[in-house]
C-alpha cells in the first residue's frame, strides 16, 4: 500500500511511459511482470501501475525504503533481461525520484 506523507518519507519514483500506439496493453503487462519481480527486492514498499485513458501512456509510481535499494534492484541482470521488449512497446520513459510536499485527504 502506498505510503503518501510528508515526514518519514520513503523514496518516490514516478515513471511516466508513451507506449507505442495500441501497445499500451502489451507495455503495462511487461511493467506488471517486471513489477512482480520488484515486489520481491529488499527495500521494496509498493508499485501502483496507472493507464491513461487515451490509450498511449503508463504512469508508475514506486516506493522503496532508500534510494540504495531501489538503484540495486534496477541494476539486477534479472530486470534488466525484459528491457529489449519493454523498449519494443515504448516510445519515451521518464522516470523521476519525488518527495511528498503536500498532503490532504477526505479523513475529517
Amino acid at each position: 500500500m502506498p505510503q503518501i506523507q510528508t515526514r518519514q518519507q520513503p523514496v518516490t519514483q514516478i515513471t511516466i511511459i508513451e507506449s507505442e500506439p495500441g501497445r499500451q496493453e502489451e507495455a503495462l503487462s511487461v511493467m506488471a511482470e517486471r513489477a512482480q519481480f520488484m515486489a520481491r527486492q529488499p527495500g521494496f514498499i509498493s508499485i501502483s501501475l496507472h493507464r491513461s485513458l487515451d490509450g498511449r501512456r503508463i504512469v508508475n509510481y514506486v516506493q522503496w525504503q532508500n534510494r540504495e535499494l531501489l538503484h540495486a534492484a534496477h541494476q539486477s541482470p534479472e530486470f534488466r533481461k525484459e528491457w529489449r521488449r519493454f523498449d519494443q512497446v515504448t516510445d519515451d520513459i521518464d522516470p523521476h525520484l519525488y518527495e511528498v510536499a503536500h498532503v490532504l485527504d477526505g479523513a475529517r
